[in-house]
């Protein structure tokens, strides 16, 4: 399918569809590649429209995502949207964690779990499925690890609209059954993430998918669109200013590398301010799918993939698609990257829920664990504010954690029981 979204529908900033390997132009069509380099699409926008957006414009706007409607590319028709209405998620303020770690600047977490179907997931389905609504297609579809299908499926039970979900026969319980609850069709895939993907690739080219979207493949220059809003909501929270250090967690590294623009658009236009000496952006990964940190720790542009092991799935992509954009963001900016082991992630898991009432996901317990180990080794300045981001919520993940927690006490149902376990004091 290769319609354009119609310039009524779109009043948008959006001007083309534009190559970030070479710079090809192209329409604003369902396309994720160059035919030129092979190189991977992203949206362009003129300049002079998103100059022209206000903060007042966007205070003024929804409680969601949708206030940023004016720097997304799927205009500002609340009728034409296919979403959930994530967004403007808790900026949870976290100074006993930052004590625990020795960081004495504001240290704060983004609580993406706090979304329609607790992920941020629901951010960049919501402006892909919006996008492709926009651009006649029937029926919604993805690759994932879990979060995005439940996203997918949500966003299309939603709109009254037929899903078809692809995932690794081996998900997480949990997410599994978070997608199949909304009743679309739900294939489970002998194999990888990178196999699934691999199959969706394949099918988005044949006659019986072309009315398909796939979010994260023929809608995917939408779709990473969507993920910029994790980085306006934060400087719009800490009084339009741009955080320090950011520590973001990687799959594709798609997510690291659309906070850094959305930063960048900001100060650009003027509706930021950018920090002294500008921001610093950290990537974590998990040790048992670290290609894009273990590129960076060895002083190479090259990402040679892997296949994932661990219990981080949600971040197991091992042929990460924007890992070279994410070694430049990250190179760019002065930060850094880093990999947690699954002790260490179990661990932060509970060390964040300990301290700041934030049950994380695997992919959070990375984050954070990351965050401890760019402090201890100098890489991360703690007397500068940090975000850290949580993407996903604990509940999805709870074998993860369900081996190290439990009850405290087991008493018998009485006061002497109670004293003899030591609850009176």
């Amino acid at each position: 399918m290769t319609s354009t979204i119609p310039a009524t529908a779109r009043t948008s900033p959006a001007r083309a569809l534009i190559c970030r390997g070479c710079g090809a132009e192209y329409p604003l069509i369902a396309q994720h590649a160059c035919y030129e380099c092979f190189g991977p699409l992203e949206v362009g926008y003129d300049a002079a429209a998103l100059a022209r957006v206000t903060r007042a414009e966007i205070e003024a706007g929804p409680a969601n995502i949708w206030r940023y409607a004016p720097l997304l590319p799927t205009g500002q028709d609340p009728s034409a949207r296919v979403t959930l209405d994530p967004g403007l998620t808790p900026l949870v303020a976290a100074p006993r964690l930052g004590a625990e770690f020795g960081i004495d600047a504001p240290l704060w977490i983004k609580d993406d779990s706090a979304n329609p179907t607790h992920s941020f997931k629901d951010r960049v389905v919501s402006v892909a499925l919006t996008a492709a609504r926009g651009l006649g297609f029937t029926r919604f579809a993805c690759a994932s690890t879990g979060n995005l299908a439940n996203s997918v499926a949500a966003h299309a039970a939603r709109a009254g609209v037929p899903s078809v979900v692809f995932i690794p026969a081996d998900l997480e319980s949990g997410k599994v059954v978070t997608t199949a609850v909304y009743g679309g069709e739900l294939v489970a895939v002998d194999g990888s993430y990178d196999d699934v993907n691999r199959l969706c690739g394949e099918l988005v080219e044949t006659d019986e998918f072309e009315d398909t979207a796939f979010v994260n493949v023929n809608v995917r220059p939408y779709y990473a669109e969507g993920s910029k809003t994790l980085g306006y909501e934060v400087a719009e929270q800490l009084g339009w200013r741009i955080p320090e250090q950011v520590v973001i967690p990687m799959a594709s590294g798609e997510l690291l590398t659309k906070v850094d623009k959305a930063f960048t658009e900001l100060v650009e236009i003027g509706l930021a301010e950018a920090p002294a000496g500008g921001w610093r952006v950290f990537g974590a990964q998990s040790a048992g799918c670290n290609p894009i940190a273990t590129a960076l720790h060895a002083g190479t542009d090259v990402i040679t993939p892997v296949r994932p092991t661990g219990i981080a799935k949600s971040l197991n992509i091992g042929d990460p698609a924007a890992g070279a954009y994410a070694l430049e963001a990250v190179r760019r900016t002065g930060g850094w990257m880093d990999f947690a082991d699954d002790d260490e992630i179990r661990d932060a898991i509970r060390r964040l829920a300990r301290t700041t009432g934030v049950f994380a996901e695997t992919a959070g317990g990375v984050t954070v664990a990351v965050l401890a180990k760019l402090v201890a080794s100098g890489r991360l300045d703690p007397a500068r504010e940090t975000v850290v981001y949580n993407t996903g919520e604990g509940l999805k993940t709870l074998d993860a954690v369900a081996g190290v927690v439990g009850p405290t006490h087991r008493v018998r149902p009485s006061l002497r029981a109670a004293r003899e376990a030591g609850l009176l004091g």
